[in-house]
């Protein structure tokens, strides 16, 4: 994913190269400073996000933002009626995008309701407010667990954990960072809930057939889970 990233990043730097480098030699005469340019720094990194990321919700409002920012400061749309209209259209998005996520990751839903309700009473929870953990399982039999950083960090790393059967993490990211590390020899399945936040995976790799697999209920609020 961050070669895919680099690599479009790089078509938008060529592009401007040449623009700059034909209006130079007199070929062209492209305005790259049209009114409205600036709201390029919100338009391009958001249809970037959109391309590789998995979670897309608050990379289409901040496309949209930045497309009616565009708008208003090219004349088409009063900025006095975006101010108005931007707040609804951003709880459209949200709602439009939680009910697509009900509506299609019914299966993956069901199958961790099921795990969670097994092993509830086997799984143990950490939170991290203002602060970092880090957290290891060597020689454990892993049962699954509940992660939450606020203004923190949380490293769940299952290298050393012995995983019999499928587990969920419950992962909560607000205004913070979760990192899970997850064996090789197990399968990963996500389901996310995010908002200007994401879930991503970045173990790469193809699935096991019958090995365990390793859920993670996701959701990040400004905030990031990551699998490694």
């Amino acid at each position: 994913m961050k070669k895919s990233t680099g690599a479009l990043w790089g078509i938008v730097l060529v592009v401007l190269g040449v623009i700059f480098g034909l209006n130079a030699l007199d070929i062209t005469d492209i305005d790259i400073f049209f009114d409205g340019w600036w709201t390029l720094f919100i338009i391009v990194p958001c249809v970037i996000g959109l391309i590789n990321e998995k979670e897309k919700t608050g990379n289409l409002i901040g496309l949209l933002i930045g497309v009616v920012l565009l708008l208003a400061c090219q004349d088409i749309l009063r900025f006095d009626l975006v101010g108005k209209l931007i707040f609804p259209v951003i709880l459209v998005v949200i709602g439009i995008s939680l009910v697509i996520k009900y509506l299609f990751g019914g299966k993956i839903k069901s199958e961790i309701k099921q795990i969670n309700e097994k092993n509830s009473g086997a799984k143990e929870e950490f939170y991290s407010t203002f602060t970092g953990q880090d957290l290891k399982f060597n020689g454990q039999e892993f049962k699954g667990t509940s992660l939450s950083a606020v203004f923190g960090s949380i490293k769940c790393d299952l290298t050393g954990a012995i995983i019999n059967e499928d587990v969920v993490i419950n992962a909560s990211a607000v205004f913070g960072g979760i990192d899970i590390i997850v064996p090789s020899e197990y399968n990963v399945k996500i389901q996310s809930n995010s908002i200007f936040g994401g879930v991503s995976n970045k173990r790469g790799g193809n699935e096991v057939a019958g090995a365990p697999t390793v859920y993670v209920n996701g959701s990040g609020i400004f905030g990031g889970v990551d699998i490694r």
